[in-house]
């Protein structure tokens, strides 16, 4: 069973940069389906973007643009670059991975994936 840990969260006004980071543990993740999604208070948690692990990649349009997500396999790791951020961006940010590649239809989906970590908090001011 893989275990996940996210790291990187913190404050920053609006149009600053963060860069999460989602170590796993357990298990090589390079054949796994890899996402990151995000809760705000009072709202469901919401696809941001995943990647499969033939590399292809899936962003929530509101995400487009401005986030990248990459993979080191070398590290286990999975990154989140986040960037041009905004005050909606704020949230709760969990990194998910399902054992096999991803289901096309549940790429930003929290019904595609097994396992979740304890996710990081981003704040972004105005």
């Amino acid at each position: 069973q893989v275990q996940l840990v996210e790291s990187g969260g913190g404050s920053v006004q609006s149009g600053g940069s963060l860069r999460l980071s989602c170590a796993a543990s357990g298990d090589s993740v390079s054949s796994y389906c890899m996402g990151w999604f995000r809760q705000a208070p009072g709202k469901e948690r919401e696809g941001v973007v995943s990647i499969d692990s033939d590399g292809s990649t899936r962003y929530a349009d509101s995400v487009k643009g401005r986030f990248t997500i990459s993979q080191d396999n070398g590290k286990n790791t999975l990154y989140l670059q986040m960037n041009s951020l905004k005050p909606a961006d704020t949230a709760m940010y969990y990194c998910a991975s399902r054992r096999t590649p991803c289901l096309r239809w549940l790429r930003l989906d929290y019904l595609g994936y097994n396992y979740w970590g304890q996710g990081t908090q981003v704040t972004v001011s105005s």
